[in-house]
């Protein structure tokens, strides 16, 4: 029994090192083949929630057997029991909270337009600068240069007037009025 446990445990730092080194290369290769892994009615066979089960049970089957003096039977029944928890909870704490966020900004340059902004690098008055605004759930930043013509120091708060060429056109703003 001693050789399962071994070969589970093995087999998790296989995955995990394959995935953490190759991972990209081999999505990208495969393509979605193996996207049958999760299937609609079991969400919870995702291989990360899998792996993590199987490596747990190899682990929890030799710390059992190394320090305790039960039969392999009821060495493997809460090795068994022990896996199914952690693959609960690398679902449950890991992979559904992943599944359901954000993958990507999504914003569109055009939509800057009439946002505020904060001035990360001054810009002059022929010249770009960088701006740092408000993006989706996060903040990003562009090229810019003054619409008005005038420098624009480091700090002041500003306003995009309009994109064009993928650099936002910017003017002070007032906030004290």
């Amino acid at each position: 029994m001693e050789a399962i446990f071994w070969g589970c445990i093995v087999f998790g730092v296989l995955f995990a090192v394959i995935s953490v080194i190759f991972g990209d290369w081999i999505s990208l290769a495969l393509d979605g083949m193996l996207d049958f892994l999760s299937l609609d009615g079991y969400p919870w066979m995702q291989p990360m929630s899998l792996v993590g089960g199987i490596t747990a049970f190899g682990g929890a089957g030799l710390l059992l057997t190394d320090n305790t003096s039960m039969s392999s039977g009821l060495i493997t029944i809460i090795a068994l029991l022990i896996a199914i928890v952690v693959a609960g909870g690398v679902y449950f704490i890991y992979v559904k909270p992943m599944e359901q966020s954000e993958n990507s900004l999504a914003v569109s340059e055009q939509e800057f337009t009439g946002k505020l902004a904060e001035v990360l690098v001054s810009i002059p008055s022929k010249g770009y600068g960088e701006v740092m605004l408000k993006a989706g759930a996060g903040h990003t930043n562009q090229i810019a240069a003054s619409f008005d013509g005038e420098p624009i120091p480091e700090g002041m708060r500003v306003v995009v007037v309009e994109v064009r060429d993928s650099t936002l056109y910017v003017a002070k703003v007032d906030l004290q009025s």
